[in-house]
């Protein structure tokens, strides 16, 4: 069980979402970066509604836990395997909704933290069932280091955003680069699914986007929230 403390407050937010929803090719600069991330569903075109898809709960690990790049990769022999980090800004949803306007979006926001969209490439790419697998294997979603509360955050819409790979800045982006704001987001994944409270949004990933390997540490900066930092390890068995 995953428990995050809560900025401004005495108390600790219980990760325990029913479901991860996360968007693809939310910044324009990630856009352009698609032919050297070569996986399936990545153009040069800008989406015209937010592009979807899932993350298991499984995936979800606290700061400071090893992210594990899984050992079923050694399977297919791929000649270049790659797991790669994706620093995000994620939220969480405060109440059960449904069709949420555009316009009252911000009420269904609990508050904001970072996540790391860690993502199997090869299989991402491979898979005939399409992105579930590569994105959801076990610690591939870690969290923190704290929940913002909505009220606190200021504009979630003008947030810095910054990824260091064992201490080198990799990734560096705002969140006013978004091509679907925050809002348009959670009311257009409330149209397709009624959200529950406690589930997670992912809002995408700035470009600068590369591979994990065992012993790197990786660290994802949020502005107002903080730093989520993890450890890689390879599974052994």
């Amino acid at each position: 069980m995953i428990t995050l403390p809560v900025a401004g407050r005495s108390e600790h937010y219980t990760v325990q979402p029913s479901k991860i929803i996360a968007l693809g090719l939310n910044y324009r600069e990630h856009i352009a970066e698609s032919n050297s991330v070569q996986v399936r569903g990545f153009t040069q075109e800008l989406p015209s509604e937010p592009i979807l898809f899932p993350k298991t709960p499984n995936c979800l690990i606290g700061p400071e836990e090893e992210i594990v790049l899984p050992s079923i990769v050694a399977r297919y022999n791929f000649e270049e395997p790659r797991t790669d980090y994706e620093g995000e800004l994620a939220l969480i949803i405060s109440k059960r909704c449904r069709n949420v306007a555009v316009s009252e979006a911000y009420d269904a926001i609990l508050g904001f933290t970072c996540m790391n969209d860690v993502s199997q490439r090869n299989i991402q790419n491979g898979d005939r069932g399409g992105w579930f697998r590569g994105k959801s294997f076990d610690t591939f979603g870690p969290i923190g280091p704290r929940i913002v509360p909505i009220d606190e955050i200021g504009d979630p819409q003008a947030l810095a955003i910054e990824t260091r790979l064992n201490g080198a800045t990799v990734q560096k982006g705002n969140t006013a680069q978004m091509i679907f704001s925050i809002a348009e987001t959670v009311a257009f994944i409330s149209e397709n699914f009624t959200l529950e409270r406690g589930d997670i949004i992912l809002t995408g990933t700035p470009s600068g986007i590369g591979p994990l390997h065992p012993g790197d540490v990786v660290e994802v900066e949020v502005e107002g929230i903080g730093v989520l930092r993890n450890r890689v390890a390879a599974r052994s068995i």
